[in-house]
């Protein structure tokens, strides 16, 4: 039996120009660019959003703090002689608190492997508590463009019926309550 599942793809969003991307969730989708569309139906239902990028799952190397402590062999993989020296975005996980994202970029490093990358990374944004590490090539990364900001994100700033804060169900039960008390005392 074959496997029928499309290739995941992990969302980063952007919710203002000045904030860094984070990881928000995953897609599936048959290819980068419906995997971006996928992530705007799915991710940008609510304001505010400045920026998506979508990447293949299989292209990203992670690692735990954990791992890194307990295991150092990824460091020995060899890099071949004639890989080409490429820009790798850096992500890290810093807190426990915020479940909403997992990762938020932070930089980038020039290296030819995955193994060197995170290595590069490692020593340039090295700080406390960081509890998982992400970098991924960024050719692998699909982005929407500046130019789609507005057809593709501005529609969700005036769908207000889909924020939570428009769901006054539970003032409205309790007015009623209220009422009906009041009646009874009568």
């Amino acid at each position: 039996m074959s496997d029928t599942q499309w290739p995941r793809y992990e969302v980063f969003e952007q919710e203002r120009p000045n904030r860094p991307f984070q990881n928000v969730g995953s897609v599936h989708a048959p290819d980068p660019e419906l995997a971006l569309l996928n992530a705007r139906d799915v991710f940008v239902r609510r304001p505010d959003c400045a920026g998506l990028w979508v990447v293949p799952a299989s292209a990203i190397f992670a690692k735990t703090a954990e791992e890194l402590e307990a295991d150092n062999t990824w460091k020995q993989t060899p890099v071949p002689a004639d890989a080409p020296l490429e820009t790798w975005l850096v992500f890290q996980k810093k807190t426990q608190r915020n479940v909403m994202t997992y990762v938020t970029h932070v930089g980038e490093v020039e290296a030819r492997s995955p193994a060197e990358a995170l290595a590069k990374a490692l020593e340039a944004y090295a700080t406390e508590n960081v509890y998982v590490w992400w970098v991924v090539p960024e050719r692998m990364i699909t982005r929407s463009s500046p130019e789609d900001a507005g057809p593709w994100f501005t529609p969700a700033r005036y769908k207000t019926y889909k924020l939570p804060t428009e769901y006054k169900t539970v003032t409205q039960i309790r007015q009623a309550k209220a009422q009906k008390r009041k009646s009874k005392q009568r």
